[in-house]
């Protein structure tokens, strides 16, 4: 069967005996057409078929309207809620999202953000891949003065505008309550190091073992990919450590909510044996038993933040150019998972 031709303004103009130019109007609800012939107009098109050209409109302004988010994976809490904050934010602003992810992949947030470019988005919001090293992939929106705010997973050491948390911070507010507990024997189950969220928890951890005089033990430490299977994994290597350990910080709610019910299985007890503590206070930590102590990580706010900055820019409100870092609150919620007193 062949496809209708496209109605066209013209094709209504015709039909009601009108300008292209009232129909234009009509159609985008300017108030210089009297109310009941832009409703004569709408109600036409609609009968018509008729269907905005995006792309040709997008074509005479030089401006999509359309933002691109890179993420690094869709199968995360922490992902969805900031997912949800930029789009909250983006919606009311009149901008469409093309949401690419990374799986984790340098190469393939690379292949993202060149593929996002061609589609001439107009802003770019990117939280890095594990092994991302450099933001070369990002230099041809600089080039063309396309803004880039990058969120969670960053690179420190550049001048790009990035919304994180104070991941050294909550690192050492973590360790320092499993030690005010009474913990000595810490084990810190975390992710790459190389990623700065990482680096920094586990900078915070190690600061906090020192300011209490207790040595630093790298076995104590596992570099996990933070999965379900991460936490089966860790709470095995635990079960093997002698002493057994009596505190463990573990960086993702989720894989410390599976190391804490595989220690359980295993006739540990939790807070009494080993206390917990985890990280993004997802709904999880308020499910397993005990309740999970963890780092609250507002992802809703790093969102909506994020994708504000990155508006007010495009409308000339500010310039995300004098904006260096933005830091997002943070806070630890005790639970019963790691009170031992």
């Amino acid at each position: 069967m062949k496809p209708k031709k496209d109605i066209t303004i013209y094709d209504i103009a015709q039909k009601l005996d009108l300008s292209s130019a009232t129909v234009s109007r009509a159609l985008q609800d300017h108030p210089a057409i009297n109310k009941n012939t832009r409703k004569k107009i709408q109600d036409a098109a609609k009968e018509l078929g008729y269907r905005h050209n995006n792309f040709a409109s997008s074509l005479r302004k030089q401006k999509t309207n359309t933002i691109g988010v890179i993420v690094h994976e869709l199968n995360s809490n922490f992902i969805t809620s900031v997912l949800a904050g930029i789009e909250k934010v983006t919606t009311q602003a009149g901008y469409d999202l093309i949401i690419a992810h990374s799986s984790e992949s340098f190469e393939k947030e690379a292949a993202n953000a060149l593929n996002l470019f061609h589609k001439r988005v107009d802003g770019l919001i990117a939280s890095l891949a594990f092994d991302t090293k450099g933001l070369d992939h990002y230099k041809q929106y600089e080039e063309k003065g396309i803004p880039v705010i990058f969120f969670d997973r960053v690179e420190e050491k550049s001048d790009s505008t990035k919304v994180i948390i104070d991941n050294y911070k909550c690192g050492y507010q973590a360790t320092q309550h499993l030690i005010e507990q009474g913990c000595k024997r810490i084990v810190l189950v975390t992710a790459n190091l190389k990623r700065n969220v990482y680096a920094q928890r586990h900078k915070g951890y190690t600061d906090a073992l020192f300011d209490n005089g207790i040595a630093y033990n790298k076995e104590y430490v596992l570099i996990k990919d933070l999965s379900e299977q991460c936490g089966v994994e860790a709470a095995l290597q635990i079960l093997k450590m002698k002493p057994l350990p009596d505190g463990a910080f573990i960086t993702n709610d989720f894989s410390a909510a599976v190391c804490m019910q595989t220690l359980k299985e295993h006739g540990v007890r939790i807070p009494e044996d080993i206390a917990v503590v985890g990280f993004n206070n997802d709904a999880i930590s308020k499910i397993i038993e005990p309740q999970l102590t963890t780092v609250h990580y507002p992802g809703i706010d790093m969102g909506e933040i994020a994708a504000r900055n990155l508006i007010n820019h495009l409308k000339g409100i500010s310039n995300i150019n004098h904006t260096n870092t933005i830091v997002v609150r943070s806070e630890l919620i005790i639970r019963k998972s790691s009170l031992k007193k």
